[in-house]
């Protein structure tokens, strides 16, 4: 993409893109004396940009997204809640070591019948992390593939677990890291609307507090809902 192309895209004035592209904030490339922008370096720099707005910042993101549909698509609404197939939730996920959770992650993700190559899946996922920890200071690691893996998924889904008294994960942080996510999206932009969504949530007062004394997935499954229903609700 050129410089406006990118301002259409990113739905903002082509100003304010050129000073963030000045400052060196969005990656690009320049050719002839013209910036360029490829789709999959503008992605990383908006999944990054998403682990540390806060709700006000997710929510205009969340817009920007759902704004950039492909001519011609029509799309749903991306709802976190409807996104975690049955049996994917794991309270408690026995797991005592950075590999072991990934491991347990993809395995919830395979029982579902919607991933059809674990171990290809495990490696992104461990590659992704050695690359920049997808843990967070509030205790919540959201793993994923660097990329989108399609040909190994029948389906965008999520996986979920918790450890019980957690465990240090990466990113420094002098918290333990012990509710997971597992994004399986089947492309770039769906991943970047699922992270917003649920960097939303997780941005909920008490809702990480609520969710850390919950004992099945029932409860866990309905206590996502309600929040995210709540946090719809308040935009209407």
């Amino acid at each position: 993409m050129n410089l406006p192309q990118l301002s259409r895209y990113l739905h903002l004035p082509e100003e304010q893109v050129r000073k963030l592209v000045d400052r060196g904030s969005i990656p690009s490339r320049r050719v002839n004396g013209n910036y360029l922008f490829s789709k999959d370096e503008v992605h990383r720099w908006l999944e990054a940009r998403i682990g540390v707005s806060d709700d006000k910042e997710l929510y205009r993101i969340e817009q920007t997204l759902d704004a950039t549909v492909p001519a011609g698509e029509i799309e749903q609404p991306v709802w976190i809640s409807s996104l975690i197939p049955s049996g994917a939730i794991a309270v408690p996920l026995q797991s005592r070591t950075k590999d072991s959770v990934i491991r347990s992650m993809v395995q919830l993700a395979e029982n579902t019948g919607l991933l059809w190559d674990s171990a290809e899946m495990t490696e992104a996922v461990k590659q992704r992390e050695e690359l920049h920890t997808t843990a967070l200071d509030n205790g919540v690691a959201l793993l994923h593939s660097r990329r989108p893996l399609p040909g190994i998924l029948g389906d965008t889904f999520i996986t979920m677990g918790i450890v019980p008294s957690g465990l240090h994960f990466g990113g420094g942080f002098d918290s333990m890291t012990d509710v997971f996510f597992l994004i399986c999206s089947l492309d770039d932009r769906v991943h970047l609307r699922i992270l917003t969504r649920l960097s939303r949530i997780l941005t909920v007062p008490n809702f990480l507090d609520t969710l850390r004394t919950l004992g099945n997935e029932s409860e866990i499954r309905h206590w996502i809902l309600r929040t995210e229903s709540d946090l719809v609700k308040d935009e209407q």
